[in-house]
This record gives C-alpha cells, sequence and structure tokens, in this order.
C-alpha cells in the first residue's frame, strides 16, 4: 500500500479518567474545532450503570460531530451503549468475540503494543485497526512498551488494516508518526492538558494533519 493512495492521518481522542463534571462542554469544544475521528471512552474502576450514566452525553456529542464512539476495553458495556466500536488491550478478550456480540459493523481496534506478531493475529482475528505505542513518554498510563516509528512504515508497506499511534503525542511530536504513516493519531493529554484548552489543540493537529 503505498503512501500516496492513503486517507490522510487522522485524530483520534481518548478520554481522561475523568469524564465528569466539565467535561462534556470541552468535549463539545474539541469536536466543534475541527473534525475528529473518533473518541475513546477510557474510565477505570466504575461500575457498568455509572460508567453509562457518564458515557451517555459523551455519546451525544459525538453522534452530533460525526465522531465514532469507542468504548475502552469493556465488550459489555459497548453492547449496553451500542457503541461504535471497542477498544481492547491485549488482556480485554478477543476481537472475534467482541465480533460476534457487536456485531459486524463495529469497529474493534487491538493495543499491539511494539510487536508486529500481535498486531498480525489481530489482524487474522478481525480487527478494524491495530495501535502500537507507546511512542513517547506519556502521564496517561505506566509505560511498559515503546515501539519505534519505523514499525509505522513497516505495518503501511504490508498491510491495508488502518494503524493508530498512541503514547504521549503532542501537537510538537506527531509529525514523525504521521510521516511513518500512522492512519490514525490517538491523542489524550496533547489535547485534554494543552495550555491554550481542548479547542486550540484540535485546530492545530488539524493543520498538522492537513499539511
Amino acid at each position: 500500500m503505498t503512501q500516496d493512495t492513503r486517507v490522510p492521518c487522522q485524530l483520534y481522542l481518548i478520554s481522561p479518567l475523568d469524564v465528569g463534571g466539565a467535561f462534556p462542554a470541552r468535549l463539545e469544544e474539541a469536536l466543534s474545532a475541527a473534525p475528529v475521528a473518533a473518541f475513546q471512552f477510557r474510565v477505570k474502576g466504575l461500575d457498568q450503570h455509572e460508567a453509562a450514566r457518564l458515557a451517555e452525553p459523551l455519546q451525544a456529542i459525538c453522534a452530533a460531530h460525526d465522531t465514532a464512539f469507542i468504548v475502552n476495553d469493556d465488550v459489555a458495556l459497548a453492547k449496553r451503549l451500542g457503541a461504535d466500536g471497542v477498544h481492547l488491550g491485549q488482556s480485554d478478550g478477543d476481537p472475534k468475540e467482541a465480533r460476534r456480540i457487536l456485531g459486524a459493523d463495529a469497529q474493534i481496534g487491538v493495543t499491539c503494543h511494539a510487536s508486529r506478531h500481535l498486531a498480525m493475529e489481530a489482524g487474522e482475528a478481525g480487527a478494524d485497526y491495530v495501535a502500537f505505542g507507546a511512542f513517547f513518554p506519556t502521564t496517561t498510563k505506566a509505560v511498559e512498551h515503546h515501539a519505534d516509528p519505523e514499525i509505522l512504515s513497516w505495518w503501511q508497506s504490508m498491510f491495508e488494516l488502518p494503524c493508530v499511534a498512541i503514547g504521549g503525542i503532542t501537537v510538537d511530536n506527531a509529525a514523525e508518526l504521521v510521516a511513518a504513516g500512522a492512519d490514525f493519531l490517538a491523542v489524550s493529554g496533547g489535547v485534554w492538558a494543552y495550555p491554550d484548552g481542548p479547542a486550540a489543540a484540535v485546530k492545530r493537529f488539524e493543520k498538522l494533519l492537513a499539511g
């Protein structure tokens, strides 16, 4: 697959762990600034009822902006919400089982760290995208796996399946990942903790990805 035939790289936002309070307004601000391909709802340690309560206004905002709403880790919650898809870590279940539960149209992504083998396995299991990382230091989660941008180039040269770059990505370090072949940039702190606010960050990413 050559660089020339690919759709331009797109932004994929990942929620902070705290999505209550003023967060829905911040999500609205971010999605109103420029097109965002997907938003991943990532919360930890909540029961499903509480997670669903927090997810519903965010899901509505995403729907209004034509942004895919992806649930992190939890196939049952994704099913309950009628989410657009689920993102699975290596210990979060099998893509084939997720497909059976969520249906043919669900977007199923799989974390593959820095492993070509895991990525090929995910593709064979029917994943819709594979995620590589972390590429940079991140405060969002403990980093056990460090990926080199070269893995994105290798993946693009071998497979049609989209790849997502994740881990510590900001507007200042993202260009090399776009150049290496990322189809999506998964960003959390690089937008939500941006000094000028999430809308300003999304606009800067839009300019970078268009350039």
